[in-house]
Formats: structure tokens, sequence, C-alpha cells
């Protein structure tokens, strides 16, 4: 029997309360304690997704667009986006709402791409994503985008010679010297 699940089925939701202790020196949350939040949300969402352990694979750019407060509210909202034959993309967001004016802030948005394990830690097939609307077709069609972006990133490190004259020579466009 061919095992399916929905977006819906996958979606999470975690709110916390921003204390002093999450804090950096400039009194803002520390970015990285974000990341720490949205690797356990991804982790959750893609193994309630798929009823498996999961592993983070990769993580795509995680630009910080507005800091957060001590203090306020911070919300993670994740779905699973796509999913491959063992792998998930899980879409995150993440927002902060200051309690007392009730104002809600864009934060932070990115993707983790979480592999299924079983309990020898072998890659584990994930059920097959049912698209309800065509907001998750367009998220869907994002994750494939963003896979073969990744794929042709890949291809390119492995093939590309930075020793040649013309990769030296093309550095001096940059802000370095060098000095061989």
């Amino acid at each position: 029997m061919e095992h399916t699940n929905t977006v819906k089925a996958s979606k999470i939701t975690l709110t916390e309360l921003m204390l002093p202790s999450h804090s950096n020196f400039s009194g803002k949350i520390h970015g990285g304690y974000l990341l720490s939040l949205m690797d356990q949300i991804a982790f959750a969402c893609a193994s309630k997704y798929s009823g498996c352990y999961c592993v983070t694979a990769s993580v795509d750019t995680v630009n910080f667009l507005n800091p957060v407060e001590i203090g306020e509210l911070v919300t993670l909202k994740a779905s699973v986006n796509y999913v491959g034959s063992t792998s998930m993309i899980v879409g995150i967001r993440v927002t902060s709402q200051n309690i007392q004016t009730g104002k809600i802030k864009h934060t932070n948005s990115s993707y983790f791409t979480m592999v299924a394990k079983d309990a020898d830690g072998n890659n584990v097939k994930v059920p097959r994503l049912i698209l309800s609307n065509m907001e998750e077709v367009r998220r869907f069609y994002e994750g494939i985008k963003r896979n073969e972006q990744r794929k042709n990133m890949q291809e390119h490190e492995t093939t590309f010679d930075y020793t040649t004259p013309e990769a030296l020579e093309n550095l001096k466009k940059y802000n370095v010297i060098i000095d061989l």
C-alpha cells in the first residue's frame, strides 16, 4: 500500500517568549538561538510528516530581516513544501510580536532539507505529498527549483578550476590581494 500525507498534516507552530538569556551582547536575541529553534521545528515537521526520525541535510539562506527583542513572542511556522524519495524541504517562517503593542514583524524565512532515517541510520522512503491547493503547488515547484539550483552549484564547485590564470586574473575585481 502506497503511503501518502498532506501538507496540512505536516504543519507545526511553535511560540516562545524571548528571555534575556537568549540575547547577544547588543541586547537583541542571538541569531544562533533562532537558528536552533528553526532546526527544532524543521525536525518536528519532517518527523511528523514522515513518521520517522529525521536529520538536517542542508539549510538554505537565512536572512535576518528584523531584530528580535527581549520580551517578544517569537512564532515559528513550518510545513513540508516538497518531498523527494527520502528527503523533504521544510519551509519555515519566523515572526516576532511585541506583547505590549501587538506589532508583528517578519524576522526570518528559510528552507531546511531533512532526510528520513530508520533505527539503523539508513535513509527511508517518505510518503508521497498530496497537494491540495495552488499555494501548495507553487511551493512544491519552488522546491524543485531549489534542488536544481543546489545541484548546479555543487557541479560548479567540483568542475571550476580556480588555479587557472583567468581565474586568478578575475580576482582583481574583488577586495583581495594575491600574494602567492
